[in-house]
């Protein structure tokens, strides 16, 4: 396999990726995705979706210096600036957004569930500016492009960042098709098929479809194209979850004979528009466990997994040339 560019018998010269997805809002798993450019010597970066983070995490100003937060289950006391710190970016490891306030600002909050999911969208949407703001200070004096599309956890007025974006390194992919080095057109959509957690931006299959057969209007020639797209094939293996009890609240892992169960969580639609247009590449996530590569048809399938909470990137290097995937690599650290 090719990892670094090279030029083939032609003449011409492999593009270089590098891929990721699923960071759920993670400011370290963030900051090394966009360190990836350098660190793997890559043409450009392209993100693949569910660039929000789940939660709001209120920490809570008792008095003084000393604080409390509620954090994964713990409640845990804080005392002065450089501890406080240390929280704050503990949370946005995890993802997590946050907010100091008073005890009775607290209260007054969670009787109005309205104005936590308004500060919630907002913080969404600060914390996208501010990585596109580093991505163009990060990438400056490079030719490298950070292709990004939202995923089925990022909700649209979030996204609504990505519209009104003037970037000279930050594309935004969402629902289009872009043309990467003028030679691989890739098509871009963030929705997904119904899933036990009721996420913003699913729809039912036959809505998937037309979805995915918008975005890939436009691309004339199949050969060379990516789809990013962010849920995988029905039935592919990189498709693969714990089964789901989707009556309780939350889902429960379905357990049998002291097994864990499990099965494909992919898109039926997903699946047909790949085997119907049979793209070089297809780039997906959604299911985080299922890290791998596969083929469905002639297409190659690439999901790199994720452990953002841990502030792990998980993430692929794959090498193109026109009509054909040189070679690929999948990273982690």
């Amino acid at each position: 396999m090719a990892f670094w560019k090279k030029k083939d018998d032609a003449g011409t010269k492999a593009t270089r990726v590098f891929f990721a997805t699923d960071i759920h809002g993670s400011e370290r798993t963030f900051r090394k995705f966009l360190n990836g450019a350098k660190f793997y010597k890559v043409d450009h970066i392209i993100m693949g979706g569910d660039i929000t983070g789940k939660f709001l995490v209120p920490i809570v100003h008792e008095h003084d210096s000393h604080y409390r937060v509620t954090l994964q289950g713990t409640t845990e006391s804080i005392e002065g600036d450089s501890a406080l710190q240390a929280v704050k970016e503990r949370i946005e490891t995890l993802g997590f957004y946050h907010v100091t306030l008073e005890e009775d600002a607290l209260h007054a909050m969670q009787e109005n569930p309205g104005e936590i999911d308004t500060l919630f969208r907002r913080l969404g949407r600060e914390r996208l500016e501010r990585w596109i703001a580093l991505a163009d200070e990060r990438l400056a004096g490079t030719t490298v492009k950070w292709y990004v599309t939202g995923g089925n956890d990022d909700p649209m007025d979030v996204l609504s960042v990505l519209e009104n974006i003037e970037s000279d390194h930050v594309i935004n992919c969402e629902g289009r098709v872009v043309m990467m080095d003028d030679l691989y057109p890739m098509a871009n959509c963030g929705y997904s098929n119904p899933t036990p957690w009721d996420t913003p931006r699913e729809v039912e299959e036959e809505v998937l479809e037309e979805h995915l057969e918008q975005a890939v209007q436009g691309i004339d020639d199949f050969t060379s194209a990516i789809f990013n797209f962010h849920v995988p094939p029905y039935d592919c293996t990189l498709d693969d979850c714990p089964k789901l009890d989707w009556s309780t609240d939350p889902p429960t892992p379905i357990v049998t004979g002291g097994v864990a169960q499990s099965a494909p969580a992919g898109s039926t639609a997903v699946r047909k528009i790949v085997e119907k247009y049979q793209p070089m590449l297809m780039l997906t996530g959604h299911i985080h466990e299922s890290r791998g590569l596969v083929k469905v048809g002639k297409t190659t399938v690439i999901n790199p997994g994720s452990e953002y909470g841990e502030g792990i990137l998980r993430g692929c290097i794959v090498n193109l040339q026109p009509g054909k995937v040189v070679g690929y690599q999948m990273t982690s650290g």
